[in-house]
């Protein structure tokens, strides 16, 4: 673990080594450049053979979907408690969702035209489940729930499978509960790639979602353009800002929780207190020794931990505006006021009593988040996201007359006298009529 000190030369220099903005190493987009390029040509054989070759199954194209007797299978075998808590999270994820939907409005403009926008689901959606050290069930949750919440009609899901060509049955339970439509055992970049170009087993989708490690991130970055994608979440983050009203023990124990997802996450904590920062310190190396997942949290905790002491909280709010964590969670007597001046976290966790884990696995928001800084320009997945807009424009004769003089303007001043034209066009009959009358008239 790294100590800042307010009062030690150079604390405003050696903060900003915490900026932990990268872009990928050249290995990683040269690799998925490649697999990008085989999936393109070659389609499921590309898939097989580097499922096989990252440490997967030797699968058949048949093979790569997931059936529905598998699904079922997986339906019966899981621990009701499991049963219990997927329902928990996906109706609080699903309740949420339906509440921040975008939805469809029309109006009129000072001329008299009608406006609006209409919101429709996405047809078709890609979403990436990470497999790995372990299944992301919460994950399915907060992606496919949303997918459903927004009325997508096919949600497709790539996860990679174990070595016998399994998926976890929770993980399974929790897909197709939630609302895939299909499922298949493909993980990496070459998922991402047969999502975005299609294979002859996977149809291609229109926006890809889900967090995954550094070469799925880049994979996605790289298909941008031939399909949307939501987000560019990378390892997870958690900055805590704690005054002397703090518990140590839980502020470590949220710490350690980030730690353990490993893969180069940022785990910090700022307070006013120097006795705070010195019983987490304790607190972390206590509790650390008593976890699972040693080889995840040992290496984060070296290398990517860092403890701040500010001379007050006040500063704090400057140092997480700048490092614009994933996740901040605000324990102090004057939390409320100081979340109003937080801009770039992609969510905020208020009080003593709330746990990051809580909004990981069954708050309601999607945990998938904004990393590396990214919360200054993004947020985190949400329901609209899975929304496409549309603009409505209906003219009549009355408010285009009243619209005419501002359209033949615009066309003088940039030199697109076809644009006026168009619009003119639709009064020539009119002004000929009025012509024609006018001679008819005249004596």
């Amino acid at each position: 673990m790294r100590i800042f000190r307010y009062d030690q030369p150079g604390f405003d220099k050696a903060l900003k080594s915490l900026d932990r903005t990268s872009s990928p190493g050249d290995e990683v987009k040269a690799t998925v450049a490649q697999i990008i390029h085989d999936v393109r040509e070659k389609g499921d054989a590309a898939l097989i053979d580097y499922t096989a070759k990252f440490g997967g199954p030797k699968l058949k194209a048949s093979q790569l979907e997931v059936t529905k007797q598998e699904i079922t299978e997986a339906n019966y075998s899981i621990k009701p408690k499991t049963r219990e808590a997927v329902l928990a999270a996906h109706a609080n994820v699903r309740d949420f969702a339906k509440k921040s939907l975008r939805k469809s409005w029309k109006d009129k403009n000072n001329q008299g035209v009608e406006v609006g926008e209409r919101f429709d689901p996405f047809q078709r959606v890609g979403i990436y489940v990470p497999g790995g050290t372990a299944p992301l069930v919460s994950t399915a949750i907060m992606t496919c729930t949303l997918a459903a919440a927004a009325g997508v009609p096919e949600i497709v899901v790539t996860t990679p499978a174990d070595t016998k060509g399994e998926i976890n049955p929770a993980l399974l339970y929790a897909l197709d509960f939630a609302g895939a439509t299909e499922i298949y055992k493909v993980g990496g970049a070459q998922a991402i790639a047969a999502l975005a170009y299609g294979t002859p087993t996977i149809a291609s989708v229109l926006k890809i979602y889900g967090p995954g490690n550094a070469y799925v991130v880049e994979a996605k970055r790289q298909v941008f353009g031939q399909v949307a994608v939501d987000l560019l979440p990378g390892p997870s983050e958690i900055l805590i800002l704690a005054d002397k009203s703090a518990t140590p023990a839980w502020i470590a124990a949220d710490m350690l929780a980030q730690a353990e997802h490993g893969h180069g996450s940022s785990v910090g904590l700022v307070t006013d207190s120097a006795t705070i920062l010195d019983a987490v310190q304790r607190e972390v190396k206590r509790q650390a020794a008593l976890l699972s997942r040693q080889q995840h949290l040992l290496k984060v905790l070296e290398d990517h931990t860092f403890l701040v002491l500010v001379k007050k909280l006040r500063d704090a709010v400057k140092i997480a505006n700048d490092f614009a964590p994933e996740h901040i969670s605000i324990v102090a007597k004057n939390e409320n006021a100081l979340a109003e001046d937080i801009r770039t976290s992609g969510a905020i966790f208020l009080g003593g009593r709330s746990p990051v884990v809580g909004g990981d696995f069954v708050a309601g928001p999607s945990h998938e988040l904004p990393t590396g800084g990214a919360g200054k320009s993004f947020p985190g997945l949400t329901v609209d996201q899975f929304q496409r807009r549309t603009s409505i424009v209906r003219f009549d004769k009355k408010s285009l007359k009243r619209s005419l003089p501002f359209i033949r303007t615009f066309s003088e001043i940039e030199g697109l006298d076809a644009h006026g034209h168009s619009a003119a066009i639709r009064f020539e009959k009119d002004t000929k009529k009025k012509k024609s009358k006018a001679k008819t008239s005249s004596p």
